[in-house]
């Protein structure tokens, strides 16, 4: 056959890399090629997406600029790299050729929340897919939690178990199908499918398991339900009794927790919603959003988030959930139900037993929910990771970034579902590096080329589950980034177990270990975040880390340049009564504040209540078990026992949490008069920010709400004028501020407003958390700045 060559046809190979795998993008570019007349391939491999396409050299550039325009909702285009090939005058057509392999340079999408197409066939009693619980498409559904490795196909995901019914494959092989190459594609007839079950593994006696469960929840009992990334534990949220069993058995007496509501209408009687606050709620990523209580919420829902002034919301993010409200609703046909307020509030908190990690598989979940759960509504497809759900808070003050609502900036408490594991831009590529975070709030992140995949949130290393589950996040990150690092970064404490296995690791596999000082990491993180290069001061507030100088550190002043650090100032220590003890327990702290001050025969007048206060002022008088401390948590602490809003806590940050709601509700404050001074203690050595005068003044305020405001004015009063000196003696203008005291509002917005007042440009950490959360990826800033400069062990 005489082929004829087409002067005018030219020809490109485009690498695509960014977020386009799972996101409908291969089915995309085959429609738009296609609409264009244009000739070629698709494909996935390790890098990405690789396409060839031919035409006439308009088209071609039209179709290049169109895959970013015109790209799916869910895929993020990083980058585009052409290259000029010869035309194939042989090739007509566009076609999807299957995945190749390759060094693995592109990244899995997250999971996101189903969207309006499948929920309008979701309730439509005349589609095949009417209830059906696992309806997804390439724009919703799931995507990191059942992905075993890359490139992102069926075979590689826990899909793999289930073939495709004739009806799901036509849609799956259809170019013109929203289900065409949607991997975890399924219907009643092929896909995974729902059961409840007691406690113990027993089948429960249920004609219908989601009418079954709703009639369970409102009878007052507590369901384990198996969700994308993990389990959640449910109740009535209105039934007080309800809600009071399950923090019983949960060992949470205290601690708030997370509702989801049906929809944007059933949530504002209950908190205050602007748009950017429910634009975020309603967004793909469903997270939790922290958000203000409406007057009147304790009355109605007693026993969710006690003595705070906000709650946590989410909207139903996967099809089970919609099920729920769906049947609470009477099983309405159609979507109009879904934007009518519905009266069902579930409390949605994460499964897992006290002090351990989520709860991923249904053996597991018969192991360890027995005691806590009354009945479970699972399912038989497997979490390949676990992932719990994000939660975030909105600031005015803050900077927005791309993709958020206009309005307010986001900051993150909890980084994970929905967000995990989209890279974060780096300003520069480097070496890979692995790193394993602290022990509170632990996180992994990997950074690779100028990408930085901070893994999802682990928790608390406390238990040996939990320390496994580090393990097993730590050897997945690997994996799904196919990667091996050339450093592993870990906290400076040595006793910490993500400095164990950060250091086994490195044993491992040959290479560095690069310890971080707890505190130049988390304004790391935060010029990671930002893309800071060159000297900054960074101010580092938080419970505690271990310092340089083997000392726990936790109010710190520093110059942060790259992988070095020099500390400025710190804040004047508190003696810690007991050690890691007074960290639990507030009026310790205000004992030792009253006993610094000469005020022990209060402390033990105040305090008469507490067994052992007679121990604890010996303690402080000898100078025995009393380490000293720099921790601005701890000076919350202290306020907080002080003002007698807390004295012991039943969960981390409580204290600082009620003294913050308490200063809130009281309103704003002046600053009281000499309620600080820093002290210059040598030329060359560390300022020193004396807090002691505040405390002396709260000791006779009678006022509680009032002593948190003047506390809290105080406070940023003194932080300003220490920034502010450093400041014009260093000349330096860029300030970070980081860690986990920064989720209090009063304290970042009031140190955010006064700085750059004064001509200071802040920086905060927004898209990581600025406690323990974020600390991984400031290790790994730090150790690859090192590894470039050649300085890291």
């Amino acid at each position: 056959m005489l082929i004829v060559v087409d002067p005018t046809r030219v020809a490109r190979r485009l690498r695509v890399r960014g977020v386009v795998q799972g996101v409908g993008f291969r089915p995309f570019v085959y429609r738009y090629a296609r609409s264009l007349g244009l000739a070629g391939w698709v494909r996935n491999d390790g890098g990405g997406v690789e396409i060839e396409v031919q035409g006439s050299e308009p088209l071609v550039e039209a179709f290049t600029r169109g895959l970013v325009a015109e790209a799916p909702p869910l895929a993020r285009i990083d980058l585009i790299e052409p290259e000029v090939i010869p035309p194939d005058d042989g090739r007509r057509d566009f076609a999807i050729l299957p995945s190749a392999g390759g060094t693995v340079a592109t990244a899995i999408g997250p999971d996101v929340g189903v969207c309006s197409a499948c929920l309008a066939e979701l309730f439509d009693p005349a589609d095949r897919r009417w209830r059906y619980p696992f309806i997804n498409c390439t724009h919703c559904g799931p995507r990191y939690t059942i992905t075993r490795s890359l490139p992102y196909d069926r075979a590689r995901t826990s899909m793999a178990g289930f073939e495709l019914c004739l009806a799901c494959a036509a849609e799956y092989a259809h170019p013109g199908d929203r289900r065409f190459h949607a991997e975890p594609n399924a219907c009643p007839a092929c896909g995974p499918r729902l059961s409840l079950h007691e406690p113990h593994g027993v089948p429960a006696l249920a004609r219908d398991a989601i009418a079954e469960t709703l009639r369970r929840i409102r009878l007052g009992e507590i369901v384990a339900i198996k969700s994308l990334g993990g389990f959640h534990l449910a109740c009535d949220a209105a039934n007080p009794e309800a809600v009071a069993r399950l923090r019983a058995r949960k060992q949470r007496p205290h601690r708030p927790l997370a509702l989801m509501l049906a929809n944007l209408a059933s949530a504002a009687p209950l908190a205050r919603l602007d748009g950017p606050s429910a634009a975020t709620l309603e967004s793909p990523e469903r997270p939790i959003v922290l958000l203000d209580k409406q007057a009147g919420f304790d009355a109605r829902l007693p026993g969710i988030a006690p003595g705070l002034d906000e709650v946590g919301i989410m909207l139903p993010y996967t099809p089970l959930h919609y099920l729920l409200f769906h049947e609470a609703a009477g099983r309405p046909a159609g979507t109009a139900w879904l934007d009518e307020a519905q009266p069902l509030a579930l409390v949605m908190t994460s499964a897992n037993p006290h002090g351990e990690p989520l709860v991923q598989g249904n053996d597991e979940a018969f192991e360890r929910l027995a005691e806590i759960a009354d009945v479970l509504l699972m399912h038989d497809r497997d979490i390949v990771v676990r992932c719990d759900d994000s939660v975030l808070r909105l600031r005015a003050d803050l900077p927005v970034g791309r993709g958020e609502a206009a309005g307010a900036g986001v900051q993150f408490l909890r980084r994970a579902r929905g967000f995990t594991p989209l890279a974060m831009p780096l300003r520069e590529a480097g070496p890979p590096v692995l790193a394993f975070g602290a022990h509170l709030k632990t996180t992994l992140c990997m950074a690779r080329g100028r990408e930085a995949f901070l893994s999802q949130h682990i928790g608390n290393l406390n238990s040996p589950a939990a320390c496994a589950a580090l393990d097993e996040a730590a050897e997945h990150l690997q994996t799904i980034l196919s990667v091996r690092p050339a450093a592993v970064a870990h906290d400076a404490h040595p006793d910490y177990y993500s400095t164990r296995a950060a250091l086994e690791m490195a044993a491992r596999l040959g290479v560095p270990a690069v310890a971080v000082q707890h505190h130049h990491a988390h304004i790391a993180a935060v010029c990671a975040e930002h893309s800071l290069d060159g000297p900054l001061l960074g101010l580092a507030a938080d419970g505690v880390g271990l310092g340089t100088d083997g000392m726990p550190w936790g109010g710190e002043l520093l110059q942060v340049d790259g992988g070095e650090f020099r500390r400025l100032g710190h804040l004047a220590p508190l003696p810690l009564p007991g050690g890691d003890r007074a960290a639990r327990e507030p009026w310790r702290m205000a004992c030792a504040v009253l006993h610094a001050l000469g005020h022990a025969d209060e402390a033990a007048r105040r305090f008469a209540h507490q067994p052992s206060v007679a121990q604890v002022l010996d303690m402080l008088a000898r100078g025995t078990r009393c380490p000293p401390a720099t921790s601005l948590g701890r000076c919350f602490d202290a306020a907080a026992g002080l003002l007698g809003l807390c004295d012991t806590m039943t969960f981390e940050g409580q204290a600082a949490m009620l003294l913050e709601t308490a200063a809130r509700g009281y309103g704003e404050a002046l600053p009281l008069p000499g309620a600080h001074h820093i002290d210059h203690r040598s030329p060359d050595g560390p300022s020193v920010l004396n807090l002691y005068p505040l405390f002396k003044q709260l000791l006779d305020e009678t006022t509680p709400a009032r002593g948190a405001a003047h506390f809290h004015a105080s406070l940023v009063d003194g932080l300003v004028h220490w920034i502010a000196d450093a400041a014009e003696a260093t000349g330096l203008r860029r300030v970070v501020l980081a860690g986990g005291c920064l989720h209090n509002r009063v304290l970042a917005v009031g140190l955010r407003h006064r700085l750059t007042a004064r001509g200071l440009a802040v920086f905060e950490a927004q898209h990581v958390p600025p406690g323990d959360g974020g600390i991984a990826l400031g290790q790994a800033w730090v150790a690859r700045a090192q590894l470039m400069k050649g300085s890291a062990s």
